[in-house]
Parts: structure tokens; sequence; C-alpha cells
């Protein structure tokens, strides 16, 4: 589905959610350009919360950059078909090869800010990640590896797990909390 169809027909959880909803459509509206890098202040990425069927484990992969467990994700890169990039972006960061979407539409939205880093040996300026969550269902059983030139790690954790071990506390507290108490 088209990103900006699926960010209307999104119903918010919480303030947190309702507020992001608004600024990302104001801001497509005023960047032509928003579903690309080269977009220096903002642009729409792809998130994917990777849970088993039983829905009760998480896949986190080691983020070399955040130096964090967390989810995976990735930029839309002109694609606006942003489940695709999601589902795309698990795979190649996990290694998981029956990895599916479990769920039409989104699972949650929200506006991360990226500080400046290198990448590649060229300076990135902070700017924000306009976010779309999906939700993909993948067996824990199903082989994983990491990704090296992104993340150094890939491994099931609980939920409880999964919230000790991220060291980002906005991520921590704002989205990984919301997507673990959502009902899938």
């Amino acid at each position: 589905m088209y990103y900006l169809d699926e960010i209307k027909a999104y119903t918010p959880c919480c303030e947190q959610e309702a507020a992001d909803k608004d600024a990302m459509l104001v801001f497509a509206e005023g960047n032509p350009g928003c579903l690309l890098r080269s977009c220096l202040a903002g642009h729409f990425t792809a998130s994917a919360w990777i849970v088993n069927p039983a829905r009760d484990r998480v896949l986190f992969c080691w983020h070399n950059l955040y130096r964090s467990w967390s989810w995976v994700g990735g930029h839309a890169d002109g694609e606006s078909d942003l489940a695709a990039v999601a589902l795309r972006e698990a795979r190649e960061e996990t290694g998981i090869t029956d990895g599916r979407l479990a769920r039409e539409g989104l699972l949650s939205l929200e506006i991360l800010t990226v500080d400046g880093h290198e990448k590649r040996g060229v300076y990135v300026p902070s700017h924000l990640h306009y976010n779309l969550t999906y939700l993909i269902e993948a067996g824990e059983e199903g082989p994983i590896r990491p990704k090296a030139d992104e993340n150094s790690g890939v491994r099931w954790f609980s939920f409880p797990q999964a919230l000790q071990a991220s060291t980002e506390p906005w991520m921590r507290e704002r989205i990984y909390q919301k997507l673990m108490t959502k009902e899938y």
C-alpha cells in the first residue's frame, strides 16, 4: 500500500503516535523528496518488529552504529511501499528466510532522531527518520545471521529480555515497550 494512505488510515494508540502522525503528513506534503536520503533534514524509513509465531519473543540485532540491541529497518530510498522495505530489511539484516508480513497495515509510527555520524567514511548530518513499523512473523528455528556492515549479532529475546538488552532509554521506554503491549 502507498505509504501516505497507510499513515492517513492509521489510528494512533497514544499521544506520541497522534502527534507524529500529524507531523509526518505535514512533512510529506512539504517535501516531495521525503522518500530519499538526499532529503537531509529527514526522510521516511521502515522498521520490522519481528516476532515468533507465539508472539512472545522478538528478533533483535546488535546495531553497530547505536551500540545497542534493537529492531531492524532501513531507508525507503524512493520506494513508496514501506511494508516491502521493512520485509526486505528484516531479511537482509537478520538472515531470516521465512519472514512474512503478519498483518495488514502499520503496527506503529514514530519520528526518530538520528545524531550525526559517519557512514562508510562520509559524514551524515543529524536528521529525522519518519518511521513506519510493520509486524513481521518468523520461526525461531530458521537460520539467522548478522549483516556485518550494519550489525554484529542477531538473537531472539523474550520481551522482558529485549527491554533489558536495549541501551537506548527512549527507544526502550517509548517505542519497544509500546510495541510489546500492542495486540497483534
